[in-house]
């Protein structure tokens, strides 16, 4: 049967369109060898794939009719085969009288069942690298040059696939490693802080007393002591709050909380780290408006206080920071602005990411784990608020979040595999 030549182009469009459709590659694969054989009027069909290792050819596709373990199993050599000729020479080669030409691998032959007398073969390549070999067989009539440009486009498609196929099996594997790697250190963070808990409470216990019973010349040992362990708490409870809302172990004890006072008792807390480095904190807030809101005011109070002191740390000497306080219908919007060193665009989408560092660590002039922002965020999150941040490098940043009046708190995106 002789394929009308003006229905050829329209067909492979389609078998193009419909690959893109195809969700593996077996079905990819089984659409261009049925091609093959209706639009070159072959017999049949196979596709070969190269082992480097073997130095030979095993069947990676054949239609279902000759899927036999011995098919399976069958190895066509690379030497001494129209198919290592095709494959070496990385060009078509059509065999049109393959009983008496000694190129042809009668190997083929016993597998099919049948006599092959005419083999159309065109290399599969990816990446200018010939990986097989797709191969026509038995056209009732000679095969053409016509027919070689066509196996030649579906042999291109069929590479296409399996590169397709390729690298959606390596990002799977790479999302699986990603969701594993996410998964241990996330156990890694909440055993390592369940087992800190314990001898820092006992060494900050003991360091109070102590400095109680010891002469004033030992008391600046002793506060280095509590200053610094005092310091790891804060990090162990900055890290067990992002593990508890992951987890969906974090409770949020709303009740009506007055969002102006909250910002008045914060910014007093940082008065003296301010004035160390000469910086003046302003208050925004409306006057006589409390700010009245439905809201755990503890982790507010913290959400501020790791923006605040974010803010602190990164503006230079006798800068300024404002804090602002806004009233709407139905929620609150608190901002902090200061003139400070700014930060980078490629930076800015991930200043909430934990353990996120603006600063490389070998050229950091700040202190810090990179938690404050992060833990910022999920006590807004908690709320069923939303924080963000807007910044110009060498200018400055504004951080600001909402928080809706009345709310319920909404269920984490994500789960972690533990809680504490």
């Amino acid at each position: 049967m002789t394929t009308d030549q003006g229905k050829i182009l329209p067909r492979l469009l389609d078998v193009t369109r419909s690959l893109n459709s195809k969700s593996d590659l077996e079905a990819s694969l089984r659409l261009i060898l049925s091609s093959a054989v209706e639009l070159t009027g072959s017999e049949t069909a196979s596709l070969l794939e190269y082992d480097e290792a073997a130095v030979n050819f095993y069947f990676k596709y054949v239609p279902w009719f000759h899927q036999t373990s011995e098919v399976e199993n069958a190895r066509i050599p690379l030497n001494g085969s129209i198919a290592g000729l095709v494959f070496l020479n990385k060009q078509s080669l059509i065999v049109n009288d393959a009983m008496n030409d000694s190129r042809h691998s009668k190997t083929v032959d016993a597998l099919a069942g049948v006599p092959i007398h005419s083999v159309l073969g065109s290399p599969v390549i990816i990446d200018e690298t010939p990986v097989g070999v797709l191969q026509v067989f038995n056209k009732k009539d000679k095969y053409t040059e016509e027919d070689a440009r066509v196996v030649e486009t579906l042999a291109a498609l069929a590479a296409a696939a399996a590169r397709k196929d390729e690298l959606e099996k390596s990002v799977l594997a790479s999302k699986e490693e990603a969701r594993e790697l996410e998964r241990l250190k996330n156990e890694f963070i909440a055993i390592t802080s369940h087992e800190l808990r314990t001898p820092l409470g006992l060494i900050l216990g003991h360091s109070t007393f102590l400095k109680e019973l010891l002469g004033v010349e030992f008391h600046e040992q002793v506060d280095a002591i509590i200053r610094n362990a005092s310091r790891l708490k804060e990090i162990i409870e900055s890290l067990t709050s992002v593990d508890n809302y992951q987890s969906g172990g974090a409770l949020v004890r709303s009740r009506k909380a007055s969002i102006a006072r909250i910002l008045e008792d914060v910014c007093i807390s940082f008065d003296d780290l301010a004035k160390k480095k000469n910086i003046s904190i302003k208050k925004s807030i409306p006057p006589g408006q409390e700010m009245w809101a439905d809201v755990d005011a503890g982790k507010i109070a913290i959400a501020l206080s790791n923006i605040l002191k974010n803010a602190v740390t990164f503006t230079n000497d006798g800068g300024e920071i404002v804090v602002r306080g806004e009233q709407h219908s139905d929620y609150v919007k608190v901002s902090v602005k200061d003139n400070g060193i700014g930060i980078p665009a490629k930076d800015l989408p991930h200043v909430f990411d934990r353990f996120y560092q603006v600063e490389g660590h070998l050229t950091r002039r700040h202190g810090g784990m990179g938690l404050g922002l992060s833990v910022a965020k999920v006590m807004v999150e908690m709320h069923g608020g939303r924080i963000w941040a807007d910044s110009e490098e060498g200018q400055g940043s504004i951080f600001s979040f909402i928080l809706p009046l009345h709310a319920e708190p909404p269920q984490p995106e994500s789960t972690a595999p533990f809680a504490e």
